[in-house]
């Protein structure tokens, strides 16, 4: 069932409207758990959306395995997905920075307030993230450490190939997972992807794992694929790969792949001269977890990310 989550009157006779669709099971007794996905909080993140319709079509084709409730929320931020903005247009905002709101502030402010009460008390909320246009990151789950000890465990069900837990001081607390977190409504936040596209394979991996975690908390019954075992960064060095010339970065390696201390990784070339500017090589032993998409880089640019180091 499709509800209205959000409606307010914007100029030129138009209305900003924040949608959701509910499923629900066959058989309902009052009692059950309820499971929220969101995505669309960035409109130039895509990834979430097919992650959306993929795991609506699976509900559907075998509704009576559901035995929970399952909020979809495939766009936070319209506006931007529909101008093809990250943050929202005509408010100069990022969406993502402005939680948990207030019911008595701007307009805005409003509209992540009523969000903030839909989503509140669900059993988790799973918040679906891409990269940016510039950068390419493996499924993963980041994590703030002051909830670790109650997300990591579900983040170790939920498919993807790397759990990154945060030191406190990096998280943002005007962030929709801090602030659901905050609350008592135990969120994951996944980023996976590249901005302004969606890669299918990620979709169905992450689908299946949303799948599993519905199974462990007794929300569905039905079919699941292989799950994999996530590397948790807790005992892991990051290695950071970045620029020290302009020019054009052409990568050597695969995301996801191992590399060992001194590979080359890839090169920044200069169009004008025909030189090397740079032979970029991984500065620790591990894999490529974040990789250059964007071709054009300039000194400091963000080349990609290395987990190194602990056990897998």
């Amino acid at each position: 069932m499709i509800e209205t989550v959000v409606s307010m009157e914007l100029p030129v006779d138009e209305r900003l409207q924040i949608r959701k669709n509910r499923v629900t099971p066959v058989h309902s007794d009052g009692k059950e758990k309820r499971v929220a996905i969101v995505t669309g909080t960035h409109g130039d993140e895509l990834e979430g959306q097919f992650v959306c319709y993929e795991l609506l079509r699976r509900l559907k084709a075998e509704p009576d395995c559901l035995k929970g409730i399952v909020d979809v929320y495939p766009a936070l931020n319209p506006l931007g997905i529909d101008s093809i903005t990250r943050g929202i247009p005509m408010f100069d905002l990022d969406m993502n920075r402005i939680f948990p709101g207030s019911e008595d502030g701007q307009m805005m402010e409003s509209v992540v307030y009523r969000l903030m009460q839909d989503l509140k008390g669900a059993d988790l909320c799973v918040d679906i993230h891409a990269s940016n246009i510039f950068l390419m990151e493996i499924p993963q789950v980041r994590i703030n450490e002051i909830s670790a000890k109650t997300l990591v465990p579900l983040a170790e069900k939920i498919n993807v190939d790397f759990v990154w837990v945060h030191g406190a001081a990096t998280v943002l607390e005007s962030t929709l997972a801090y602030s659901l977190n905050k609350a008592g409504t135990p969120t994951l936040v996944v980023e996976m992807g590249v901005g302004m596209r969606i890669t299918k394979t990620y979709g169905y991996q992450l689908v299946e794992g949303i799948l599993n975690v519905m199974k462990e908390m007794g929300v569905w019954e039905g079919t699941t694929g292989d799950i994999r075992k996530p590397i948790v960064s807790t005992d892991h060095e990051v290695g950071y790969l970045n620029a020290d010339s302009a020019g054009i970065y052409v990568p050597h390696v695969r995301i996801g792949e191992k590399v060992g201390k001194g590979d080359l990784l890839g090169e920044i070339l200069n169009p004008l001269t025909g030189d090397v500017e740079q032979a970029v090589t991984a500065p620790i032993d591990g894999m490529l977890f974040t990789r250059r998409e964007y071709p054009v880089v300039y000194s400091g640019s963000l080349l990609g990310r290395i987990l190194g180091g602990g056990k897998e």
